[in-house]
């Protein structure tokens, strides 16, 4: 098996010593030594030099303890003790390395998703060309299945378009002459003509990939844990290590402090315990892409989230039957089940699917003419059925006016709803609603008692739509209508201002706002895609309660690793008492530190276990 890149180092120091070792157990004592000596040469010059850079570039990091002990160690000629030294720093930012994890492509899954190419019409003729070549006021041609290239105004056909890219909503909108469609927008059913308002590098999709990428590159890189201790440890063992010095006049001693007072419980806990806690949300269906984000995320505030795919289905279901009093609610239900199980409308297929969960088996229609996205007729049992919007089923049958009216007296204009005639008769209506996902409520419980004070809701969706579910579930700040680049606008100003925010999200239009958010996190049951790639973490569920688990394993493991660090630290810093004494010579302090570094590592190692914090009962359903 290759070892990665960051495990060679410190497996040639080890190597070195093994060497050695052997060496001097076949009596041959000089040998070994001169192999200690030139491993600790080879091996710990790297090591040097990059403290070295760092001290230049004003960070005052852990390391700076073990490079004075590398660099003391081949003078005063204890070589092994300076190889145990480089075993310990290369093995912990190995370690760190790889709790880092990969980077984030998202702006290349962006990228790799735009359209390349229009077809521009011009003297009645439709010509590909690459999509940089189109120009203001051109006129350009979408085929059914094509993707916006660019910002423009319909000027013909009339289509419905996939908006969910941009707003996250799923319902398609209509398309009609005068109607604005965004790049990024994909057209569904049939062609449609459109004049160019902005050329590609300037419209909706564009903007969504330039979000996204100056999110990420504005994101600065957090801290080490380990450094930040390392502000007041390092001085502290240096005073020791100069007291040791001038009082016994020897500078082994010196070396002797240095060695066991080489941080290695800064450098290894931390990566030790994210390790432990990326493993362990992994287990829970939840991936960290970096180690970062799971010690950050402990530590929110405020928690924003989408609303449709997050905190809702992400498609509409039958919500309501209205009926007339001709027929009952299995009876409607019945007969526009059986003049639209063939339909490919996303609506159809949601009132096929409610007649099976009520054990309704639709009956054969024939005769079915569809108007895409519009409506539907038929003959069922030798009954005519039409269902449709109001004005599809206005012009078609006319005289069933009085009847739906008086259906929908009273009822909300904004809900979406499909009326239905029977044999020239208005006989009932059909509503369509997201649905909110159960359980969520106690997500919310959950989440205030882990730390977070303040809540929001952005969507694409109406301002009234969103606050509804807001309410219903218990967040306390709703905002609507928004396009991705005001999510992140709010999103940017929360940061700015000091809070710590975790946004979940699931859609494209969402990415940007994730890459903002001091922890973005994507819920990514069907992949995830280019929302995955824009976000710290992902969770592979659909299980938004899956959030309070993260937060609640990433506050344990910070806890561990702080916890390592501070008995590692108090072990180290009473040995090097010891060793300023003359007590404990340079080798052995080197094992003693080895000694300290498993009870850190051990201790760092329990943040893969379950924490009390953890719920594994919360059931978010997903389906009817």
């Amino acid at each position: 098996m290759t070892l990665p890149a960051s495990a060679l180092h410190p497996a040639a120091a080890l190597l070195f010593i093994v060497i050695g070792l052997l060496l001097r157990l076949g009596a041959l004592p000089d040998a070994g030594r001169l192999v200690w000596t030139g491993g600790l040469v080879l091996a710990g010059a790297p090591v040097v030099w990059r403290t070295l850079r760092g001290i230049a570039s004003g960070r005052f990091a852990a390391d700076l303890v073990a490079m004075l002990a590398i660099v003391a160690a081949l003078p005063l000629g204890q070589p092994l003790a300076g190889l145990i030294v480089v075993l310990m720093q290369t093995g912990g930012e190995a370690l760190e390395r790889y709790a880092e994890g990969r980077a984030s492509e998202a702006v290349r899954a962006l990228e790799a998703a735009a359209p390349r190419t229009a077809h521009r019409v011009s003297d009645g003729r439709s010509e590909e060309v690459p999509v940089d070549a189109v120009a203001v006021g051109d006129e350009l041609l979408i085929r059914p299945g094509d993707m916006v290239p660019c910002d423009g105004i319909v000027l013909g056909g009339r289509s419905h378009v996939d908006v969910s890219r941009l707003t996250g909503e799923p319902l398609p909108v209509s398309a009609a002459p005068g109607v604005t469609l965004r790049s990024g927008s994909l057209n569904l059913e049939s062609p449609l003509t459109l004049r160019a308002t902005a050329p590609a590098r300037e419209s909706q999709y564009a903007r969504i990939v330039e979000l996204v990428r100056s999110a990420q590159a504005s994101k600065s890189p957090i801290q080490r844990l380990a450094d930040r201790y390392a502000v007041w440890f390092t001085p502290l063992t240096l005073v020791v290590c100069g007291l040791a010095w001038a009082g016994s006049g020897d500078p082994v001693r010196a070396l002797a402090v240095l060695v066991v007072a080489t941080p290695c419980p800064l450098i290894l806990a931390t990566p030790v315990a994210i390790i432990g806690g990326i493993n362990r949300a992994a287990r829970r269906g939840i991936v960290f892409r970096h180690g970062s984000a799971l010690e950050q995320l402990g530590g929110v505030q405020t928690a924003i989230f989408d609303k449709t795919g997050t905190l809702t289905i992400g498609r509409p279901e039958v919500s309501r039957l209205l009926v007339s009093g001709t027929l009952d609610e299995a009876e409607l239900l019945r007969l526009v089940a059986g003049v639209e199980h063939g339909s490919g409308h996303l609506l159809g297929r949601m009132v096929v699917q409610a007649a099976a969960a009520r054990g309704i088996r639709p009956p054969e229609a024939r005769d079915v003419v569809e108007a895409p996205g519009q409506g539907i007729t038929g003959v069922v049992e030798g009954r005519r059925v039409t269902v449709g919007a109001w004005s599809y089923v206005m012009a078609r049958e006319p005289q069933a006016e009085p009847e739906l009216r008086a259906l929908l007296a009273g009822e909300p204009a904004t809900a979406l709803r499909a009326v239905v005639v029977v044999e020239g008769e208005g006989v009932g209506v059909v509503e369509y609603a997201d649905r909110v996902r159960p359980g969520l409520p106690e997500l919310f419980r959950r989440l205030r008692g882990l730390g977070i004070r303040r809540t929001i809701l952005l969507s694409g969706d109406s301002q009234a739509n969103a606050a509804a579910v807001a309410a219903e579930v218990g967040i306390e700040e709703a905002h609507g209508d928004l396009l991705p680049e005001a999510k992140v606008a709010v999103v940017h100003r929360l940061v700015k201002s000091g809070e710590r925010v975790v946004m979940t999200g699931d859609g494209t239009n969402d990415a940007p706002a994730l890459s903002t958010a001091t922890v973005g996190v994507a819920l990514a049951s069907g992949g995830g895609g280019i929302t995955a790639e824009a976000a710290d973490a992902v969770i592979l569920a659909d299980d938004p309660g899956r959030l309070a688990d993260a937060i609640a394993i990433s506050r344990r493991t910070v806890r561990l690793a702080r916890e390592s660090i501070w008995v590692g630290l108090g072990l180290s810093a009473g040995a090097m008492v010891v060793a300023g004494f003359g007590y404990i010579p340079p080798t052995v302090g080197a094992l003693l530190q080895e000694a300290i570094d498993v009870a850190v590592i051990l201790n760092a190692l329990r943040a893969a276990r379950p924490g009390p914090d953890e719920n594994s009962h919360i059931a978010f359903v997903t389906s009817s």
